[in-house]
């Protein structure tokens, strides 16, 4: 289920242009698409069932595939036959879902308290580092993820339209993150975190500016391999202080914080379009660059592990 469901996460994004061609709209209208599939609700269904870790290595697999997929997919057959294929392999896996999962035992969920609910939320707003922690995650998604449904706009300025590439280069971004998974027991080992979230905010930073100036894609997946590195490291950081805002409400803390990310997906591309349409798309991501950068900075200077006597 989250395989299928992260599968069409980025799979919109490389045949934004075909869509709002065909449908005779712009292309930040057609880029709403992405905002509007951005709520996973198949990671919420199944997060009990599964280790996290095995649900977020999934996942990532999922963006990866699906974005090169349906590139491939829209030269073939255009947008239309993105919906389809992906969208009837959804439908097989929840079908196959719902037989497998007939049998599976869950403890009955606990009486809603609001009470219990609101202390918890307290809690982890008492904790200076939730604001901080949420605050960033949406800002990156805002200026991070947002990009993505831009991506093929983008190409077309250098004169490659072939959705293929565009998935290819969100592919790429994957792949740094894949990068990033392989290498954090060295970089923790070895360098402070406070380093580590500079370090993030700054390759993601310096991506967005090397995105912005057009270069041939060939060099650009390179770029987005670094962008993706870059947004992993600092978003791991931030992560892990997530986890510690609460001891007794970190199931409640991860919520805040997968509702901040999320949000900033569905609000980046409406940021994204309006910054295109006003501005141009080159001062746009200088300003998501500044924004990341900033981010970093200030995640690595207000955010500290506190020592539990």
């Amino acid at each position: 289920m989250v395989f299928a469901q992260t599968l069409f996460t980025r799979a919109v994004d490389p045949v934004i242009p075909m869509i709002a061609d065909d449908l005779a709209i712009d292309v930040k209208t057609a880029a709403l698409l992405s905002s509007a599939y951005t709520f996973p609700v198949a990671m919420a269904l199944t997060g009990d069932l599964v280790p996290v870790g095995r649900l977020l290595a999934v996942g990532l697999t999922g963006n990866l595939v699906g974005s090169s997929i349906a590139g491939v997919i829209g030269d073939l057959l255009g947008w239309r036959g993105v919906f389809a294929i992906l969208g009837s392999f959804g439908l097989i896996v929840t079908i196959a879902a719902f037989f497998a999962f007939r049998g599976v035992g869950t403890q009955p969920p606990a009486r809603f308290n609001r009470a219990t609910v609101m202390a918890n939320f307290r809690g982890i707003f008492a904790d200076p580092r939730a604001k901080v922690c949420f605050t960033s995650v949406f800002f990156e998604a805002v200026f991070i993820h947002g990009l993505f449904p831009y991506v093929a706009l983008l190409l077309l300025a250098i004169g490659e339209a072939r959705a293929s590439i565009a998935g290819l280069l969100i592919a790429a971004f994957a792949m740094g993150g894949v990068f990033y998974s392989l290498s954090v027991p060295v970089l923790i080992a070895r360098v402070r975190e406070r380093h580590l979230m500079v370090a993030g905010g700054a390759l993601a930073a310096t991506g967005l500016v090397l995105i912005a100036l057009h270069v041939p894609w060939m060099w650009q997946i390179a770029i987005y391999g670094m962008f993706g590195f870059g947004f992993y490291l600092l978003h791991g950081c931030i992560q892990v202080h997530v986890t510690e805002l609460s001891q007794r409400a970190r199931g409640a803390a991860a919520s805040l914080h997968s509702s901040f990310f999320y949000l900033g997906q569905a609000v980046g591309p409406v940021v994204y379009g309006y910054g295109f349409a006003h501005g141009g798309p080159e001062p746009s991501i200088f300003v998501g660059a500044a924004v990341v950068m900033t981010v970093g900075v200030a995640c690595s200077r207000l955010l500290r592990h506190r020592t539990v006597y």
